[in-house]
């Protein structure tokens, strides 16, 4: 009877106020997580619900500051997109191209490679080069777009300087003696073979070698003549150019070919000598070999003096000292008695190294995650972009697996940081904003068959997909009712009749089953 009495009227009236109420609380849920990044339906229940039903939230703890030092590198001006020469690029020869020999693929874009050249040009020429026919030479072939005329440029620069030269020399007026003179080896000719002619490391190292040999004696003649004019003084920062790299391209050798401690102690002996060159980023090829050695106290050594403030940070510095936190409390960490216990002191710390790192760079979890396929890393990176996350988890994948329970800790924690920071293209947390130009630098620097990864939109909350389609929904019924009142009155009286249905079966059998007095009296209470 009730349903029977109910008109058209009350229908619209009941849905448009239910459109009405939805609306609202969606207008409400939107506004609130524009400003806190968060659901504030969800936020209630977790704060007041989970804790009757015997939960522990742990929110509040894993948004606290990991050190005020992080937070102060906010105030350091960096350019946003600056490129940066990879520390740990592979080798052209024995490497990149093997790799397009069995796949056919190019795993180097002409944007990358034109920046190598660029580099090679800024350490291995200097404005005196035309001074010497074999430099001339080399200063040519470093502009060179075809592989294979820079490598017989190479060899044409090595070949001159087989020619010897005869110098006279009259000791004796009625005579004279013939001085043969061998002219100093073209050692950024060697750098060039080795990197793109020697098809294999061991080749490369041969090479290498002949080329430290060759650049040591540059290096050694223009540091007495350094002091005679801007010119000597060019060509002696161009020789220190060159012997560095040619030492730190040795060191890479012995660890590609499983010599690490000795690798270790060249890395080790090129920073003592040469500590102001901290362009090559020659720590972060130290810190991969150290871990490699499992020589986790000399990590925490070279962390310590590089991890700090007045310095640029990386992936590898951050995810690194994330691992040497992880390592600690990781082998017996779990989530379900972390929920119930909550986190201790170390695993805290751990959790905040791990949200520094993402925040930093929240592309490698992915990789280090295998969620995503590696490429071999380009010859250049975007700090906190998709090139810097593969160059890092080409190498350190292994590390990370090394340590027991590192990656499952990884797992678990990793997507905290977006939580914390919901709007990172607007505002950081302990870094500037996420830069916004990233995506288009590493669609550059990567190859065409990879797919770039983008920074991880933050999703929109459950209730407010849901008050949005509650509200979408009264709406339209609403607009129904008031067009079509009848039809929608019996609709309405279907539906309502249906949901009540299995309510009058059980009453009906209550009826059968008391006696009708008790029934009676039931009914009147």
């Amino acid at each position: 009877m009730f349903l029977n009495t109910l008109t058209p009227k009350f229908y619209v009236a009941l849905t448009g106020t239910s459109s009405l109420i939805s609306g609202l609380i969606l207008i409400f849920e939107w506004w609130y997580f524009r400003k806190y990044g968060t659901s504030f339906i969800e936020q209630v229940s977790v704060s007041h619900l989970r804790p009757l039903l015997g939960g522990v939230d742990n929110n509040s703890s894993n948004n606290s500051n990991s050190s005020n030092g992080d937070s102060d590198s906010n105030r350091q001006s960096v350019s946003e997109c600056k490129v940066w020469r990879n520390p740990l690029n592979l080798f052209r020869g024995a490497e990149y191209n093997r790799y397009t020999w069995v796949t056919g693929r190019e795993p180097l874009t002409y944007y990358d490679m034109n920046l190598s050249a660029q580099d090679h040009q800024t350490f291995f020429t200097c404005d005196s080069d035309h001074l010497r026919p074999a430099d001339a030479i080399m200063q040519k072939a470093w502009r060179e777009r075809n592989p294979q005329a820079r490598i017989s440029a190479a060899h044409e620069a090595l070949e001159i300087n087989e020619i010897r030269s005869r110098v006279e020399v009259p000791l004796i007026a009625s005579s004279t003696i013939w001085e043969i003179k061998l002219l100093p080896k073209c050692a950024t000719a060697y750098i060039l073979l080795a990197e793109e002619e020697a098809t294999t490391i061991a080749e490369a190292e041969k090479l290498f070698k002949q080329a430290l040999k060759a650049g040591d004696g540059c290096y050694r003649r223009s540091q007495q003549l350094q002091h005679h004019g801007s010119q000597y003084e060019a060509q002696h920062r161009r020789d220190t150019n060159v012997l560095v790299y040619i030492k730190r391209r040795l060191a890479m050798c012995a660890r590609r070919l499983g010599r690490t401690r000795e690798a270790v102690k060249m890395m080790r002996d090129l920073m003592k000598e040469f500590p102001l060159l901290s362009m090559f980023n020659i720590h972060e090829n130290l810190l991969e070999a150290l871990l490699e050695l499992q020589a986790y106290a000399d990590v925490q050594a070279v962390l310590a003096k590089y991890d700090d403030i007045s310095l640029p940070k990386s992936a590898t510095i951050c995810y690194t000292a994330a691992l040497l936190k992880a390592r600690a409390v990781s082998d017996k960490f779990s989530p379900e008695a972390a929920s119930r216990r909550g986190l201790s002191t170390a695993e805290m710390n751990a959790v905040e190294a791990i949200h520094r790192a993402v925040e930093f760079n929240p592309h490698v979890p992915k990789y280090l995650l295998e969620m995503k396929s590696l490429i071999l890393p380009p010859e250049h990176i975007l700090k906190r972009g998709d090139s810097e996350a593969i160059a890092y988890a080409f190498f350190h994948l292994a590390h990370w697996k090394r340590v027991e329970g590192a990656l499952n800790l990884l797992h678990c924690t990793w997507e905290g940081t977006f939580r914390m920071i919901p709007y990172p293209l607007e505002k950081g947390h302990l870094f500037y904003p996420y830069p916004i130009c990233t995506e288009t630098a590493d669609r550059e620097l990567l190859p065409s068959f990879h797919e770039v990864s983008v920074y991880p939109k933050k999703e929109l909350p459950f209730f407010i997909l849901f008050t949005a389609g509650l509200c979408s929904f009264t709406a339209m019924l609403a607009l129904l009712t008031h067009q079509f009142p009848e039809l929608m009155g019996v609709f309405a009286k279907a539906f309502l009749s249906t949901l009540f249905a299995p309510v009058n079966f059980v009453m009906e059998k209550v009826e059968s089953i008391l006696p009708s007095s008790l029934w009676h009296q039931l009914t009147r209470i």
